[in-house]
Parts: structure tokens; sequence; C-alpha cells
């Protein structure tokens, strides 16, 4: 369903990012020192999980026993610990992506349908790309297939 409404984005020198429609403008404060923290903490979880990675990644190439049993039992492991770096790369890209919108002014906004995130969702997930809504349009999808 086409409503005739279109959205642009800018950012304003920094200060604010202004959303204009059709029918109205809307301004919302980019809050630098807050972003600040932010984009450490978030870097440091990224820099952890990527320790996390160097770890998981030398698990997986150090070498198997011979023994039938006990390479059976590693390669078990192996299939555990690949799952884990796989959930950790995901993380990071996460990370990564909410990086780059704090850079663009962008953060704190829905990635999907440009509504603003609520604060608690974000001190939660702070790398939440997408509103509540729409990650439960998104989780009720996946579960459909």
């Amino acid at each position: 369903m086409d409503t005739g409404l279109r959205l642009h984005w800018r950012v304003r020198r920094n200060t604010s990012l202004v959303l204009s429609g059709r029918r109205s403008i809307k301004e919302f404060p980019v809050p630098t020192d807050s972003n600040d923290v932010l984009r450490q903490k978030l870097e440091r979880k990224k820099e952890e999980l990527n320790k996390r990675l160097d770890r998981i990644t030398a698990n997986l190439r150090r070498g198997y026993e011979t023994d039938s049993k006990e390479r059976a039992k590693q390669l078990e492991d192996s299939e555990v610990v690949d799952a884990l770096g796989n959930e950790a790369r995901d993380e990071i890209a996460k990370i990564s992506s909410a990086l780059r919108r704090i850079e663009s002014g962008l953060y704190g906004l829905c990635t999907q349908c440009g509504s603003e995130i609520e604060h608690g969702r974000l001190e939660a997930h702070p790398y939440a790309g997408g509103c509540i809504d729409c990650a439960r349009m998104d989780e009720h999808r996946r579960t459909r297939r």
C-alpha cells in the first residue's frame, strides 16, 4: 500500500537529524556525549569478540588425536566451537553496523521503518538496528520458513 509519504533524512552539522516528509519535518538531536560513550563501549565489545574469535580459530586449527574415539569427540567439540565462532562473527557485524550508524548520525533509528528505537531496547541491545515491531516481524518471517 502506497501512502504517498516520502521520507528524506539528513544530518545537520552533527547536531541534529532531520526527517522530512510531505506533511511535516521532525528533528532529532544527536547527543554526541552519549554517542561517544556508546562508541567506546561498542568498540571494546568488538575488540573482545575479535580476541574470542582468534582463540576459536586457533582451537579449530589444532591437530586431532589418532585415537578414533578421541578424534570423534574432538570433531564434535569443533562443531560447537565453530558455531560459537559464527555467532561471534555475526555479533561483530552488528556492532560494526551500529558504529557506522553512529558516525552517520542515524543511530537509534530503525533501519527498516525509520521510527525511533526505544531507549530500553538500545540499552539491552546497543547494536540493535531495528525497532521492536520490525524485529518481531523479522522473527515471525524467520519462524514461518
